[in-house]
C-alpha cells in the first residue's frame, strides 16, 4: 500500500510528500515511488536508497513469482520482446515489450527518463531508458508499434515518465535540441529552454518524451510524468550530471497478459 514517505525524507520544504499523480512504497528494504496512472500494474520507480541490488533481488519487492527482464543498455532506440532478454548475457537495447505473463521488465537510469507503459485491456506493459538519444532515434514510438504489432490500441495505453534530469540542470549542445523535433513545439512545451551560453540549450527530457508521446497519438490524460529532478535531489537519486559516478536507479513493471 502507497505510503507517506518515511523520515529523513520526509521534507516538507521539499514537496516530496505532495506529488500530484504519484505514491510512495514504504517497505522495510526502502522506498520507491509509483505512478497512480498505473495503479492497476505491480511497478515500482527505486531510488538511491536501493543501491547495489540489482532486479533479481528488487524483483521480491514488486511482485511475487515473476520472470526477470532487462537488457544492456547503450543509449539506443533499440526495443525487443521481453524473451529476448531473460538471461546474461543481456541483449544490447534500451527498452523491452512484454510478450507473455508475469514478467518483470526493468531499466535502469541516472538522469535519463524510465518510462513504463501499459495497456489495461490486454495487460501487456513495456520499460523504456529514454535519453535523449532514444528519444531522438524514436524509441517510444518503436515501444507503442510492438504493443500494436502485439493487439494493443494506443489510444488505450497509459504511460508513466520517472525521475530524471528536469530543465533547469541539463544543459545541452544547440545540435542535440534539433534532434528531438520541432523546436518552436519544444519551446511552448516547456521542454527547451534558454540557456547563457552560446550554442546551448536547457532541454527538459521528460517534457520532450511526452511531447513525442502526443505528436504520436496519445491524450495528456494518457500520460503521466514524474516532476522531481534526479541532479536537484540528491537524497533520493543518483545523478551522473551531478555526481560523475557510475550508479542508477532501477524502474520496473510487471505485465498481466501476453
Amino acid at each position: 500500500m502507497a505510503e507517506a514517505l518515511p523520515a529523513p525524507f520526509d521534507r516538507p520544504d521539499r514537496g516530496f510528500n505532495n506529488l500530484e499523480g504519484w505514491s510512495w512504497v514504504s517497505t522495510y528494504g526502502g522506498i520507491y515511488l509509483q505512478c497512480d496512472l498505473l495503479q492497476e500494474f505491480e511497478h515500482g520507480f527505486f531510488t538511491r536508497q536501493w543501491q547495489g541490488r540489482g532486479p533479481a533481488e528488487l524483483v521480491g519487492y514488486v511482485s511475487a513469482g515473476v520472470s526477470v527482464h532487462r537488457p544492456q543498455q547503450i543509449h539506443s532506440a533499440e526495443v525487443l520482446p521481453a524473451s529476448q532478454a531473460s538471461a546474461t548475457p543481456w541483449p544490447e537495447a534500451d527498452g523491452l515489450v512484454s510478450d507473455g505473463a508475469g514478467q518483470s521488465l526493468w531499466v535502469c537510469g541516472a538522469d535519463c527518463t524510465p518510462v513504463l507503459m501499459a495497456d489495461p485491456s490486454s495487460g501487456r506493459v513495456a520499460a523504456c531508458h529514454a535519453g535523449w538519444r532514444g528519444v531522438a532515434g524514436g524509441i517510444l514510438a518503436q515501444a507503442i508499434e510492438l504493443l500494436e504489432a502485439a493487439g494493443s490500441r494506443r489510444s488505450q495505453l497509459l504511460v508513466a515518465l520517472g525521475p530524471a534530469v528536469g530543465g533547469a540542470n541539463y544543459q545541452v549542445e544547440h545540435q542535440v535540441s534539433v534532434q528531438l523535433g520541432d523546436l518552436g513545439q519544444l519551446q511552448a512545451a516547456g521542454a527547451l529552454l534558454p540557456d547563457p551560453e552560446e550554442g546551448r540549450d536547457r532541454l527538459d527530457i521528460r517534457l520532450a518524451a511526452a511531447l513525442q508521446l502526443r505528436n504520436l497519438g496519445l491524450e495528456a490524460g494518457q500520460i503521466s510524468h514524474c516532476p522531481l529532478c534526479t541532479v536537484a535531489e540528491a537524497e533520493l537519486f543518483h545523478s551522473w550530471r551531478r555526481d560523475q559516478v557510475k550508479a542508477v536507479q532501477w524502474s520496473a513493471i510487471v505485465s498481466q497478459g501476453p
